[in-house]
């Protein structure tokens, strides 16, 4: 091999080793600063509506134009409407919510492709990691509305069952929007998770299947008609551990 093809000397492995380390310590930094900063900005939104939805979806959809509806009907009713903040569902709750009585938030989050954010949001807080974003949708969601979507919007719906289930987080709404789009799902988590026995009959409670955004807003209401919004004592210690 000649000296213009000779590949450089590997780097010393302690220096490379110390170089790793000292970058996870400022990232632990970083992390750390992404949840004081979101936390502070919404701390005045409650009572608050997260909704989730596709990122792909068209304004032209039904679904769309159904979580434009929606989100406009309980900022009206008094609910800040939390969005992903980038596109398709998340532009249309954003929106309509934009065009309410309550504020539009949007947890926007940095993506290679994809996530870009919409203009309709009185709140906009960007985020470099999943886990610090996903916390505070549950943190200040008296609800959570999920329309049709793919893996991210499944993502969310499992993480908050997971924790409600596991008593982790408070019991909130966790409605699903659209009985055809949300069958199949609903019927394999009856028939298989239930029989298999690896969920229990009653987790299938959590969930709600509604397909009238007055409905949507109504069941929210009945859930807290004994009671404030705001997260009893012990709820608050709750989230303080989520």
């Amino acid at each position: 091999m000649s000296e213009k093809t000779k590949l450089p000397p590997l780097a010393d492995p302690d220096s490379l080793k110390q170089s790793i380390s000292a970058r996870e310590s400022w990232r632990i930094f970083g992390i750390m600063a992404e949840f004081v900063e979101a936390t502070e900005r919404l701390a005045a939104i409650r009572p608050a509506v997260s909704i989730f939805g596709s990122a792909r979806t068209k304004p032209d959809s039904p679904y769309y134009q159904l979580t434009e509806q929606t989100a406009r009907l309980l900022s009206d009713a008094g609910f800040s409407v939390i969005s992903g903040g980038g596109p398709g569902i998340m532009e249309a709750a954003n929106k309509g919510a934009f065009f309410g009585k309550s504020p539009s938030v949007g947890l926007n989050i940095q993506l290679p492709h994809e996530q870009t954010g919409n203009p309709y949001q009185d709140i906009s807080q960007t985020f470099r990691h999943f886990f610090a974003r996903k916390y505070m949708f549950v943190k200040f969601a008296s609800a959570y509305v999920v329309m049709p979507g793919g893996f991210g919007t499944l993502d969310e719906l499992m993480e908050a069952l997971t924790l409600i289930q596991t008593g982790k987080s408070r019991p909130i709404p966790i409605i699903l929007v659209h009985a055809p789009f949300w069958r199949g799902l609903v019927d394999w988590f009856r028939e298989t998770l239930v029989s298999e026995g690896t969920i229990s009959p009653d987790d299938l409670d959590l969930i709600q299947v509604i397909d009238q955004p007055e409905d949507i807003v109504e069941a929210i209401f009945k859930h807290y008609e004994t009671r404030g919004f705001d997260p009893l004592p012990y709820e608050r210690e709750m989230l303080l551990n989520l």
